[in-house]
């Protein structure tokens, strides 16, 4: 009898607010964030082969070519894949042997600050749950999202979170409802660990400000996107001392996304994503076409998604 095909949505996310704190004694830093999930992300094609000890994964960067930059085998390595690495932790905390083979659908552009390959992780930690270990606690089944890596535990749970510590600490917030989202990644992507070395850099030269103020984050989340405090730390940062034609770039989508009448536009985790959220699904469609028009470094022409956030 064949085995049973599991086919899992792994959603991108957000962040509406991103604060990076100080850096601590392990390395990491302590986040406040919240995140949102969205309808736009991977896909992923599970099941179990009569194997032992199989691992195939195949990843289909088709719906990915007009991102520009698809990596190559060479250069994206098994033991670097987060599927191929939530497959090899999952094995070694529960013992399973069975042999799996994955088809990842990538839609979610690497480097984009979207949280893709967190998300795949996530849930190929939950799809093998399903088909190898259904009585497996949901404790232990976070407490192996967080050694893959630290935004992978909130994709566990899914909707709108405020999330702190290094990002094991999860208080779920009413869905986002209501709103279109309007995603713009420029055609480069941000290396995640060298936008925390430029962001402990210039704070350590410049002593630049972690508070700025911020008030009531939770609460005002329920707010109108229109009067929200949020920001994102490494923006501020990027702005002001990064690539300054990356700087302008993302100047110029995040006035552009205002222009069309975005309630709250900005960067998600350490780049490269823009995004703006709209009350209006036309003002957000009309963002999105126009945007889809830009080209940005290296006359790389910027991929748009206009979606809206998940319950």
């Amino acid at each position: 009898m064949k085995e049973p095909i599991l086919r899992i949505q792994a959603p991108c996310k957000i962040n509406v607010h991103l604060r990076v704190k100080d850096r601590r004694p392990d390395g990491y830093h302590d986040l406040e964030s919240i995140f949102v999930t969205l309808a736009f992300g991977d896909t992923l094609w599970v099941e179990r082969t009569k194997e032992a000890g199989e691992c195939t994964i195949l990843m289909d960067w088709q719906a990915l070519q007009t991102a520009g930059s698809i990596p190559g085998a060479e250069a994206f390595p098994r033991e670097k894949n987060t599927v191929y690495r939530a497959v090899s932790l999952f094995r070694l905390e529960t013992g399973f042997t069975g042999g799996i083979r994955v088809r990842v659908e990538k839609r979610i552009p690497l480097g984009a600050g979207l949280g893709g390959g967190s998300s795949d992780a996530a849930f190929m930690l939950r799809a093998l749950q399903v088909l190898a270990a259904p009585n497996l606690p949901q404790e232990k089944l976070l407490e192996m999202a967080l050694a893959l890596g630290s935004d992978v535990p909130f994709f566990l749970w899914g909707g709108a979170a405020f999330v702190s510590g290094r990002g094991e600490q999860i208080l779920p917030l009413k869905a986002l409802e209501g709103v279109w989202v309007v995603l713009v990644y420029p055609g480069f992507p941000s290396d995640t660990a060298g936008a925390f070395g430029l962001l402990d850099q210039v704070r350590s030269e410049s002593g630049l400000d972690q508070e700025a103020g911020m008030r009531d984050l939770i609460g005002a989340f329920s707010g109108s996107p229109g009067s929200w405090p949020y920001r994102n730390d490494f923006l501020q940062v990027f702005l002001a001392v990064g690539n300054q034609e990356q700087a302008a770039v993302y100047r110029r989508i995040v006035q552009e996304l205002q222009d069309w009448g975005a309630d709250f536009a900005g960067l998600s985790g350490a780049g490269s994503t823009c995004f703006g959220i709209f009350r209006n699904e036309g003002a957000a469609k009309d963002a999105g076409i126009s945007l889809s028009r830009r080209e940005g470094v290296s006359n790389q022409r910027y991929l748009v998604q206009v979606t809206f956030p998940l319950a």
